[in-house]
């Protein structure tokens, strides 16, 4: 596949998707590291924070709706592309809950199986 990296023909990446598959990473190592930071200090009452900011009204709120957003618009896209096989579907909920820690190393492997082409 076209930009893909296929392990079985040892076809190059292109830089670009290269340089894609280093921002996932980082992105994804990054998200970790802050999540490790943030359960220490505020715990895992994610949801509840979640919800309190939206009750606001204020921009912590709107960035939260907009998020919220694009995790289902990530999990739907997932399960789209698998055809809404089950496999797809847990997939995309993983996605929808676990945002660029599950949405980052997905696209990776998807890359890397020649699924995925970036041109």
């Amino acid at each position: 596949m076209t930009g893909g990296y296929d392990l079985a023909s040892q076809k190059k990446m292109s830089l670009k998707a290269r340089a894609l598959l280093l921002l996932l990473a980082l992105q994804t190592l990054a998200v970790l590291v802050y999540t490790v930071f943030a359960v220490q200090t505020d715990g895992l009452n994610l949801i509840a924070v979640f919800i309190e900011n939206l009750k606001a009204l204020g921009w912590s709120g709107q960035f939260n709706l907009d998020f919220a957003c694009y995790l289902m618009l990530s999990g739907l896209w997932i399960m789209q592309r698998g055809k809404f096989k089950a496999s797809a579907i847990v997939a995309g909920l993983a996605a929808m809950v676990l945002g660029i820690v599950f949405f980052a190393p997905y696209v990776m492997y998807e890359m890397t199986k020649g699924k995925l082409a970036i041109e």
